[in-house]
């Protein structure tokens, strides 16, 4: 089983929105996924009961139960567990760093979001934690300020090659409890979401880009 912990102390970056996508991609693509929301704005959790479907389940939990809960959910057979946290320093960030196998940074194409990053590398560097920059909320199509803000990223680390832009889908998605693979399944947000799934599983197992097959079990 793997483990994706979204953390940035920055709020509006899009943590749950990303989670609940990619949650539901890794189900399309066969995965048995869960999602943990650590937020105690409950997003992730508000949008699974807002969702038709049963799956991914959502739920929340202290920061003192997570190891457990992990470990219950291996013994279960799920292959993916998404962490979804608060956009500031809390117990439940740092218990949900170091139970990751990676941690994704979403990050929007500022100077205030890059700036508001620092804090949550430092603290993963500290932790010895694998961390990885996605670039969130672009201007849709090619623009410099994307450009610019994935050249200063790199400066900090790894920084994911499937950016996200700005779209409607993620919107609608989150609102009716669904993923945005399942608002359109063919529309750009479906593409970008699955491009960064698949980037993610890749760099799990130690893959290049779109060099090996991935897998997350």
């Amino acid at each position: 089983m793997k483990t994706i912990a979204l953390v940035t102390q920055k709020g509006g970056t899009g943590k749950s929105s990303l989670a609940v996508s990619l949650a539901v991609a890794a189900q399309e693509k066969g995965l048995r996924v869960y999602v943990i929301d650590l937020d105690p704005q409950g997003t992730a959790k508000n949008w699974f009961e807002r969702r038709e479907a049963e799956t991914p389940q959502v739920a929340t939990i202290d920061a003192n139960q997570l190891q457990a809960a992990l470990a219950t959910l291996e013994k279960q057979g799920h292959d993916l567990v998404v962490l979804d946290t608060a956009g500031v320093n809390t117990p439940a960030t740092v218990s949900a760093m170091q139970a990751a196998d990676l941690c994704l940074i979403p990050a929007r194409p500022s100077i205030a979001d890059i700036e508001a990053t620092r804090p949550t590398t430092a603290s993963l560097t500290k932790l010895g934690k694998p961390f990885a920059f996605v670039l969130n909320q672009c201007p849709p199509g090619r623009s410099i300020r994307t450009s610019d803000a994935y050249r200063v990223l790199q400066l900090g680390g790894v920084v994911s090659t499937a950016s996200l832009a700005t779209r409607a889908d993620h919107i609608d998605a989150l609102a009716l409890g669904q993923g945005v693979t399942e608002r359109d399944p063919q529309g750009k947000a479906a593409r970008e979401i699955r491009n960064l799934l698949q980037w993610v599983m890749n760099k799990m197992e130690g893959a290049a880009d779109g060099h090996q097959k991935a897998r997350v079990a």
